[in-house]
């Protein structure tokens, strides 16, 4: 969805009175209700409560759906809000969706593919990139591999340590006297 964010996910049904279990991305994932109507990925309006936190995500109740099934033919669609409905971020923050599609360039200036998507596994975020030579290279997003991105131009420059990248041999190797 364009001009839109990606907010949660539905995973489910939770218990019988239709409540539905919804995985957060929100960076305060119990805030996922704060943002008025979501807009589910074939285009349907939900209005979303949160009731309690629970494994995996949080009970929410969802305007409209009143029984175990109907929560459970939900599962796997996405919550999205207009990217409007959401504050601007601070300094040096940026949404998920900003960053995907970015070209990603070198030190040097040379260009090695694009943000393909963003992950985040508990330890901090990571940059998938995507390009000639680079199929699904995770990328550490922090100061000091990315020192710079750049919205208005449409791109970030990374600084990848020594063999994080295809083709960028590790010294230490070189002098290994299993080298070949």
């Amino acid at each position: 969805m364009k001009d839109h964010v990606c907010l949660g996910a539905i995973t489910g049904a939770y218990g019988v009175r239709g409540e539905a279990r919804v995985k957060s991305f929100c960076a305060e994932p119990s805030a996922i209700g704060d943002y008025g109507p979501l807009t589910d990925d074939k285009g349907r309006d939900h209005r979303l409560t949160v009731i309690r936190p629970v494994k995996g995500g949080y009970a929410v109740r969802l305007s409209g759906v009143t029984s175990k099934e109907q929560a459970d033919s939900l599962r796997g669609q996405r919550l999205w809000v207009p990217r409007a409905a959401l504050p601007d971020p601070e300094e040096d923050e940026y949404y998920h969706s900003d960053l995907i599609g970015l070209t990603v360039l070198d030190t040097g200036g040379a260009e090695l593919g694009r943000v393909a998507a963003v992950h985040d596994h508990g330890a901090g975020d990571l940059l998938e990139l995507r390009g000639p030579g680079l199929k699904g290279v995770l990328v550490p997003f922090t100061r000091a591999v990315v020192p710079t991105v750049d919205l208005s131009a449409g791109r970030i420059i990374i600084d990848p340590p020594q063999g994080l990248l295809p083709g960028d041999d590790d010294p230490a190797e070189a002098d290994s006297p299993d080298a070949d």
